[in-house]
């Protein structure tokens, strides 16, 4: 038997140099490349749900209104949203890992901006570049998962990825309920700077560099218009009940910006979102089930720790206790579910899941004045397994539908999607339900538009179900 080359795979499956896709979970760098990856991208996730149960403290603390803390919600989902494809794009073409590198540096400073904010303004303004980073480093994460690991390896992989980024949103009101009873909502931020030095550590000597040889031009028209038209639109719908002809004009103006960028990325030889990944079925109604499971899910853990918090009167750490079934749930059983996909097909569990999140809403529909933690509970478990079903077929569906070289953008346009479904559904669900001004501090008008929220979202979790059964089919 000859002798191994130099850059031969070894058995201890450490990638050789210049080979991609070679790493194995069994090796250590290929343990610490997840770890690094699932981590950062896990910081990002969970600053997008952490300051939920804050904003009530928040709010009395800058004296905020409604329309200011949905803003310190949507000003980070803001800069995900329309700059997520634009961090995958970057990543193909300059490098995954320096790409992914450059956004820890990034939220780690936005980050310590938002903890020394003095005032509502500021606050949201320094979301918005804390969401900029996380835009930069959450589609490099998946993007380099899929480069680096083997093909036998990558499911796993995914599957760990995804259960730990579900429990990192699942997560976010449980942790800042635990800081805000220790110590001021600053640490909701601040926190996330030893984390990102740990990530930056990690990932600086483990984590292989890829690109993708098909990266193109980067596509400035088309990064423009979608900030510009998914801020409009969002402007307009938080600021609906004020109704007036400069805010229809908002809304009218970012529903332009939206068909003109679908129209440039048509045209364009390498645009940022290319079309043609919706030829594929299945991208197509797993992007459309995510946008209205996304939507619902934001909507729920704000409307929800708000009203425990303000009708049930919970303190703040027992209001983020909620999300503590769905944080074992989704640890416990997304490796399981991520299995089940793999022998089924992702059409079952991308429907049965929200079907059971819709179920577990409806029992929730009641929490108000007095209610204790065992008339929460049963709706929450039925939520947490439904949401536990459905996260992990659902980034192994939307991958698994793209070529290994567009794998960057197949996780950014996801990604948008849910975190585009989630700001919209900020943005509008509390304005229809009455929640503006300072109504969210009044018991009974908190309690009318909680119901009315809840509602709503089972709903959409309902319509997303109905969405994978119709639009997967029956092929594995």
């Amino acid at each position: 038997m000859p002798a191994p080359r130099e850059n031969d795979p070894v058995e201890t499956g450490e990638p050789a140099d210049g080979i991609p896709g070679s790493l194995t979970l069994t090796s250590t760098r290929g343990r610490v490349t997840l770890a690094a990856v699932t981590l950062g991208s896990g910081i990002a996730i969970l600053d997008g749900s952490i300051v939920n149960v804050a904003l009530k403290v928040i709010g009395s603390d800058l004296g905020a209104s409604m329309a200011q803390l949905q803003w310190v919600v949507n000003g980070y989902l803001l800069a995900l949203a329309s700059l997520v494809l634009v961090g995958g794009a970057l990543g193909d073409r300059w490098g995954r890992k320096r790409v992914y590198l450059v956004g820890v540096a990034w939220f780690l400073l936005g980050s310590l901006a938002c903890a020394l904010a003095q005032t509502a303004g500021q606050l949201v303004a320094m979301r918005f570049v804390q969401g900029v980073g996380a835009a930069l480093l959450t589609p490099g994460a998946m993007a380099i998962i899929q480069s680096s690991f083997r093909p036998e390896d990558r499911g796993r992989a995914i599957g760990t990825w995804a259960g730990l980024s579900g429990i990192a949103a699942a997560a976010g009101p449980f942790v800042g309920g635990w800081i805000l009873d220790h110590t001021t909502w600053r640490w909701l931020f601040a926190i996330n700077v030893p984390l990102c030095l740990l990530v930056l550590g990690l990932a600086v000597g483990a984590v292989p560099e890829s690109r993708s040889p098909r990266a193109g031009r980067f596509d400035l028209a088309g990064a423009v218009l979608a900030v510009t038209g998914l801020g409009a639109l969002t402007w307009a719908l938080t600021d609906a009940t004020t109704g007036g002809p400069v805010v229809v004009a908002g809304g009218a103006g970012g529903l332009a910006a939206l068909v003109a960028f679908v129209l440039v990325e048509h045209r364009r030889r390498d645009p940022l979102l290319p079309l043609g990944l919706f030829r594929s079925r299945v991208f197509s109604a797993a992007n459309a089930m995510t946008l209205l499971v996304y939507g619902a899910l934001g909507v729920v853990f704000l409307v929800l720790v708000l009203q425990l918090q303000v009708s049930a009167g919970w303190s703040a750490l027992a209001a983020g206790l909620t999300s503590l079934p769905l944080t074992v749930a989704l640890m416990v059983l997304s490796p399981w579910a991520g299995d089940l996909a793999t022998r089924t097909g992702p059409r079952l569990p991308m429907t049965v899941g929200p079907l059971v999140c819709a179920a577990g809403l409806l029992l929730l529909l009641g929490v108000g004045a007095g209610t204790r933690w065992y008339a929460v509970l049963p709706g929450l478990v039925v939520f947490a397994l439904g949401m536990a079903l459905l996260v992990s077929p659902l980034t192994t569906a939307v991958l698994a539908a793209a070529p290994d070289e567009s794998a960057g953008v197949a996780s950014g346009v996801n990604n948008a999607v849910a975190r585009a479904g989630s700001l919209l559904a900020v943005a509008a669900l509390p304005a229809v339900a009455g929640l503006s001004g300072d109504a969210y501090l009044d018991p009974e008008a908190m309690t009318q538009g909680y119901r009315v929220s809840i509602l709503a979202c089972a709903v959409l979790m309902a319509a997303g179900g109905i969405t994978s059964w119709l639009g997967l089919g029956r092929r594995r």
